[in-house]
């Protein structure tokens, strides 16, 4: 497949599914941490959606026991990116992220102001706001009071 320039009509990433040492402890962080809510649960798995959501789970967690970690010289995924629908939300992530030592940076890429985050297994996940009428720009820090300002929005 080369050169392939029509779309076959993707629209969205509908869940992701991930391998995780302890499907217990990263139940507790998904849930505790961003908000998930547990859908079902079987012996070594559960599968997680966002509250409100009529899909089916957004988030499988299967528990792989006595496999090392992976090398990170080699191909692997780097993130997974988690849309919120308000500014003030990103801030209430960024609150629950510091509160469980997971954040490790934040950006601001002009169409998106962006927290960057490990959950327990070291695996980096990204909550983001997408900036109405926002415009590519050169990436830079994250100042999400400054953001606030700007806008008008004060946080209690």
């Amino acid at each position: 497949m080369s050169g392939a320039t029509t779309s076959i009509g993707l629209r969205r990433l509908q869940h992701l599914v991930l391998w995780v040492s302890d499907v217990e402890r990263s139940v507790r962080f998904y849930r505790d941490v961003l908000g998930f809510e547990v859908k079902s649960r079987f012996p070594g798995a559960a599968f997680l959606r966002i509250p409100g959501s009529p899909d089916d789970h957004h988030l499988g967690l299967f528990e792989q026991t006595g496999v090392p970690r992976p090398d990170e010289r080699v191909a692997r995924m780097y993130h997974s990116a988690w849309e919120v629908d308000d500014i003030t939300d990103l801030v209430r992530a960024r609150q629950r992220l510091i509160e469980a030592r997971a954040l490790v940076g934040s950006s601001n890429h002009g169409v998106s102001l962006s927290l960057y985050a490990k959950d327990p297994d070291g695996l980096e996940f990204e909550i983001f706001w997408t900036v109405p009428d926002g415009k590519p720009a050169e990436t830079r820090e994250l100042d999400l009071e400054g953001e606030l300002a700007r806008r008008g929005i004060t946080i209690p």
